[in-house]
């Protein structure tokens, strides 16, 4: 009875609603007038007045001359978090005699898991520089060592984005307390202590600490990222370039590609694209080129070239197997998925 009630009353009410957003009502329909107004010659203002205070209802904002972009491009999709040579939680790898582990966790998760190894094994803390992502261990004495020994842990932000890196440095104990060394004393040693860390950091990996204030010093952006200048689709590489070279070599292998030749010594990779092999992958390049079943950029050869752009940073540029220009949705297509398989 009282829904019947209420519903008569505002189909009586509703008629009487033009006195709100009428023409003549308190609140009137101003697009509807704009749509109607005339247009009015100007107000004659006499010379010794000033038209200061006179200004449009409705005033027409300036037309740009040109809304035409400098450069045309297509947007790239997203590269994928987890790219099929990133599989593993933790990996070692080395580099001209150079090892560390690769951790798929931001930097500031990674900083707390290396403390808790080292509360875990009974290794004391000596110093902590979280800006700098250091901890030095103090001295202690191993059973199978005459001399005592002290460790130097690294964390650093990894090349993919929210993925870090474990650095290892042992020293022994001579006569006298001196400043790190450039490399290990015991290499054996700091290699053992490194898997050690790696296992350790693998079997923690179900529960990741974060440490707020590493996290605050370490960026978890990475140090690869794609741009598009007004000539070219690029990859930014924030590596040097002996890093960068072995790299880019093992990335674009896994990025699909074959490696026919190299020149080292200009930086350049000669490969031809051969296109996702397994059907988990086929399905790729789909949103770009319509789902069919042969990669329609399967066997074109490239050039892939390697440039420095300052100290420690490369940029990574697609050319055709000629060094001619390649397209720019062919670039932006093959260099995103090469950008993920980059470590």
């Amino acid at each position: 009875m009282i829904r019947s009630l209420l519903f008569v009353v505002m189909i009586g009410f509703l008629p009487g609603c033009s006195w709100l957003f009428g023409e003549d009502g308190l609140f009137p329909d101003n697009a509807s007038r704009y749509q109607t107004a005339p247009e009015l010659a100007p107000i004659d203002v006499p010379p010794h007045l000033t038209t200061d205070a006179i200004q449009p209802d409705y005033p027409v904002p300036p037309i740009a001359e040109s809304a035409q972009l400098a450069t045309q491009f297509e947007t790239p999709r997203p590269t994928p978090l987890t790219a099929k040579n990133q599989a593993d939680a933790v990996r070692i790898q080395s580099l001209s005699g150079e090892r560390w582990a690769l951790v798929n966790v931001a930097p500031g998760q990674l900083w707390p898991q290396v403390r808790g190894f080292l509360t875990t094994s009974g290794i004391g803390v000596a110093a902590v520089d979280a800006e700098a992502g250091l901890i030095d261990t103090q001295w202690f004495k191993l059973e199978d060592r005459e001399l005592a020994t002290r460790f130097r842990f690294r964390v650093d932000t990894g090349v993919q984005r929210n993925t870090a890196e474990l650095h290892v440095l042992q020293q022994s104990r001579g006569v006298e307390d001196v400043d790190w060394p450039p490399e290990s004393d015991d290499q054996d040693l700091e290699r053992k202590v490194l898997q050690d860390v790696a296992q350790y950091l693998a079997n923690s990996a179900e529960s990741v600490p974060i440490s707020m204030m590493a996290d605050r010093s370490m960026s978890d952006s990475g140090r690869i990222t794609l741009e598009d200048s007004e000539q070219e689709t690029r990859i930014r590489l924030e590596l040097p370039f002996d890093r960068a070279w072995a790299s880019l070599v093992k990335g674009v292998e896994e990025a699909d590609f074959v490696i026919d030749d190299r020149n080292r010594s200009e930086g350049v990779l000669y490969a031809t694209f051969v296109g996702p092999q397994d059907e988990e992958d086929s399905g790729w390049f789909d949103w770009l080129w319509g789902g069919e079943d042969d990669h329609p950029l399967a066997g074109h050869h490239y050039q892939i070239h390697l440039d420095a752009a300052g100290d420690n940073v490369m940029l990574i540029t697609l050319r055709g197997g000629e060094g001619e220009e390649v397209e720019r949705r062919e670039q932006q297509a093959l260099l995103t998925i090469l950008r993920g398989n980059i470590t």
